[in-house]
């Protein structure tokens, strides 16, 4: 908080008003290429909406963020396993958002960052500025991108949408799946099973996906119910479901 004089009734009565600052996020930049970190640290140093709280390369990328702590990282993912550096970074800061950075406006590219959760995404061709919105957006919890990346998702999407129903699972649920399904069965969103078991959001939800399939359920709240009919047990949730099925 930061106390100015103002020009209302109370501030004659010697009676300061409180103004608050706006949160500045806290910006990391992991990137290999020298001069690509050292030029976005330089320019984004001199917004006075973000901070930059450090950069690094390859070699000590970990040790940083975790002394760092930002809030947003950059992530350039032209690097020698860029976009796999996403998952251990979230093992490290659960809560951090990432914005990929130099990424072609391919499908392919494009829709392997959407998979990989990226809170944003700035094109090889962009600037300081689009990295500077992407990463407020992120911030807001909304995706800002090109409108030829934003074509791409889309495309993608109704492209999921006409593929035929996947037939039923028989398979077992794996190891990962039964906690999952202990989990949901105590109530918990995926977010909080996310923080639980230290994984990302969106691998919670492939997960409830594929264990829908496998219990031959349409609604998570139906794994919930099943497994309080059935002593809390997850392996006698998949068998009565198969059975059930299997009796159709």
């Amino acid at each position: 908080m930061v106390i100015e004089k103002a020009s209302d009734p109370s501030a004659f009565l010697g009676q300061p008003t409180q103004i608050a600052r706006p949160i500045r996020p806290r910006l990391f930049v992991l990137t290999d290429i020298r001069l690509l970190r050292e030029g976005l640290v330089l320019a984004l140093s001199q917004e006075c909406s973000v901070q930059v709280v450090g950069s690094s390369d390859l070699s000590t990328w970990a040790s940083d963020i975790a002394a760092a702590r930002p809030d947003v990282v950059l992530l350039d993912i032209t690097m020698p396993g860029g976009l796999d550096i996403s998952l251990p970074i979230r093992r490290i800061l659960p809560e951090v958002k990432i914005v990929a950075i130099a990424v072609a406006e391919v499908e392919r590219e494009i829709v392997t960052c959407a998979e990989a959760g990226m809170s944003g995404f700035v094109s090889r061709n962009g600037s300081a500025q689009d990295v500077l919105a992407a990463v407020r957006g992120a911030v807001r919890g909304e995706v800002v991108c090109s409108p030829r990346t934003a074509a791409l998702l889309v495309s993608r999407v109704a492209a999921l949408s006409e593929r035929p129903p996947e037939a039923p699972s028989n398979q077992p649920l794996t190891r990962r799946e039964h906690e999952i399904v202990s989990l949901l069965s105590e109530g918990l969103s995926n977010k909080e099973i996310a923080r639980a078991l230290r994984i990302r959001d969106a691998t919670v939800k492939n997960h409830v996906h594929s264990i829908l399939g496998k219990l031959h359920l349409r609604r998570r709240g139906e794994v919930a119910a099943q497994v309080r009919r059935l002593g809390r047990r997850p392996d006698a949730v998949a068998s009565a479901a198969t059975a059930t099925a299997a009796g159709r």
